[in-house]
């Protein structure tokens, strides 16, 4: 039965990583082209709003599904249809009013907003996407409720519909606009307004799924009155909102210290400071990929965890989480490492149109691709914590560690012969502190934590070969090529077979994870791990 329920786990997260690898596939042939497109400039204007978006999205759906997901997963894993429709009830109804406003915001200033992060032409950008956070929210609540009861299809499914939407729409508006000689605060916007017409039809492909899917079988218990319900969504989805949105709200607060550091105390104009701020997105870009495969983990393991308490089976949750923290182990530690290390020659690889602002986003993403690796633990980190019940750590730690990148890029930013530079130093500095004090606080609160040394020791060591490979065969190959871009290309392959290799003779994977996934049996059988 544990075996099974495992299997459920994993591949519910399988299930999501394959979405997100799409996702992430369309995403690249959305962003790579549209940075090519807009180069630095433009693409300031367009992260100025997705910021700005992405916190009211984390202010309205951080905390709400994840309540949510639980309750229903509780409910499920106990037989009460009841109580898992009345929670699906009063969550829709919440996360409606909550995105009538976020949304309203950004509707009706758009102007101020923009002025406030010191780039008054990200304002169409803004207005673009002011319709994507109610539809976003309606949407996370259909997700929240589907994931609850184990079923991971529909968010994946929609994923993909955003993604591919995103990429059609915003990538022909942009090259229309260019075309027809409009600046690039309005090629932004309509890069920006494919996420909008994603959400949109995310929304309904989810509704009409919700539909056609909905089970008529009466139940037979008692559900519990909305005024509980909603009490317990807030009581378990506040720490997480204010956590989240604590981390968001210091994000847009370090890009106005750095646009106004850059503008006030170095002199640079307007255009200057967000040509540079442009040139530090280009590596943001790279750095936000393998984070991405972390989430469908976590989003699987909360319920997941959940249930496995509601029923007191605690070797099953235990079970769970050190797997959950092997495979990001496996999947963060090669991916920051590797971007780390092919820095600029991935950058000339994907922007061939601006070379030159590749060159300058090398030093970023060569410092951000480390820093990614601690963003994944922490996402995991985050996600065990609140799968236990211990919302408030990941709002102290993230607080924390908000505050010391605010402070560190302040420093740093203002510094002549640091500038721009010193924000990727404060981003990694941050997610360490984080990661550090989440990392202790499961230790301590954690019943049958996972022993760090044996989790990640051979994922590292493992690490540790390919980079000496990537590195010393991307500048062979370079010399041998006549620095064709073809050496980089090979010099991934080459990285990614010999870490597969060092990972199965250094037994960092386990049979019981390959076990847990779709055919992982016939894997495990080929590689011989035992």
């Amino acid at each position: 039965m544990a075996k099974d329920r495992q299997q459920n786990f994993m591949s519910g997260a399988a299930v999501l990583a394959a979405a997100v690898a799409v996702t992430k596939v369309l995403g690249a042939l959305y962003k790579i082209p549209l940075g090519n497109l807009l180069d630095k400039e433009g693409m300031a204007h367009f992260y100025v709003a997705y910021n700005i978006y992405n916190l009211l999205v984390i202010l309205s759906t951080a905390g709400l599904p994840l309540a949510l997901s639980r309750l229903v997963s509780r409910a499920h894993a106990l037989g009460r249809e009841n109580q898992k429709r009345k929670v699906f009830r009063v969550a829709l109804g919440l996360f409606l009013c909550i995105g009538l406003v976020c949304s309203g915001t950004m509707l009706l200033f758009p102007q101020q907003l923009a002025a406030a992060l010191h780039d008054s032409q990200a304002a169409p950008a803004i207005l673009a996407l002011s319709p994507s956070v109610l539809c976003v929210c309606l949407s996370a609540a259909i997700r929240g409720y589907t994931q609850g009861q184990g079923n991971m299809k529909p968010t994946a499914a929609s994923q993909v519909i955003e993604s591919a939407c995103k990429l059609l729409v915003g990538l022909v508006l942009a090259w229309l606009l260019l075309r027809a000689g409009r600046p690039s605060s309005a090629a932004a916007a309509g890069a920006i307004a494919g996420v909008s017409v994603g959400s949109v039809l995310s929304l309904l492909a989810l509704s009409l799924y919700l539909l056609h899917s909905r089970s008529h079988r009466a139940g037979t218990d008692r559900a519990d009155s909305r005024r509980s319900i909603a009490g317990e969504l807030l009581r378990i989805g506040v720490p997480v909102t204010v956590g989240a949105a604590g981390m968001s709200c210091i994000t847009l607060l370090d890009q106005m210290l750095v646009m106004s550091t850059l503008q006030n105390r170095l002199g640079l104009s307007e255009a200057a400071a967000t040509a540079l701020y442009g040139e530090y997105t280009f590596g943001m870009t790279l750095f936000n990929l393998p984070s991405s495969f972390i989430y469908p983990v976590t989003i699987s393991l909360i319920p997941a965890i959940g249930a496995a308490l509601a029923r007191r089976e605690e070797e099953t949750a235990r079970s769970q989480t050190e797997t959950a923290f092997r495979v990001t182990a496996l999947l963060a530690f090669p991916a920051g490492v590797g971007l780390s290390v092919l820095a600029r020659p991935i950058l000339d690889l994907l922007y061939p149109a601006v070379p030159e602002t590749a060159a300058a986003a090398a030093y970023h993403l060569s410092v951000l691709g480390i820093a990614c690796i601690f963003v994944c633990l922490m996402v995991m980190t985050v996600g065990v914590l609140q799968a236990y019940g211990h919302e408030y750590i990941p709002v102290i730690s993230l607080l924390c560690g908000g505050g010391l990148k605010v402070v560190t890029n302040h420093l740093l930013v203002a510094n002549p012969e640091i500038g721009i530079r010193g924000a990727a130093v404060g981003t990694l500095s941050c997610y360490i502190l984080i990661t550090v004090i989440n990392l202790i606080a499961i230790h301590r609160l954690v019943p049958r934590r996972p022993d760090y040394f044996a989790v990640f020791s051979r994922p590292a060591a493992a690490t540790a070969v390919m980079a000496v490979v990537a590195a010393g065969s991307w500048s062979l190959l370079h010399r041998l090529l006549d620095g064709s871009r073809l050496a980089v290309v090979c010099a991934i392959a080459l990285a990614v077979l010999v870490y597969a290799a060092a990972v199965v003779v250094l037994g960092a994977v386990k049979r019981r994870d390959l076990e847990a996934l779709p055919k992982g049996e016939k894997v495990a059988d080929f590689l011989r791990i035992h």
